[in-house]
C-alpha cells in the first residue's frame, strides 16, 4: 500500500533525459554551445540509466 507513492528512479531519469534532449534541441536554434552542454548532460543521465538496467 505504501509503495504506491514511491517514485521510480528509472522513470525519473527517463523524464530528465527527455527534458534535457528537448532543451538541447531548442537551444540548437540559437546557441550551439549551450545546446552541446545540454546534450552532454543528457548523455550523463543516459549512462546512469544504463547502470540501472
Amino acid at each position: 500500500m505504501f509503495g504506491l507513492f514511491k517514485k521510480d528512479p528509472k522513470k525519473a531519469l527517463e523524464k530528465k533525459y527527455k527534458q534535457l534532449l528537448q532543451e538541447s534541441f531548442d537551444l540548437s536554434k540559437t546557441d550551439r554551445t549551450a545546446s552541446d552542454a545540454k546534450a552532454a548532460e543528457a548523455e550523463e543521465v543516459l549512462k546512469e540509466l544504463e547502470k540501472l538496467n
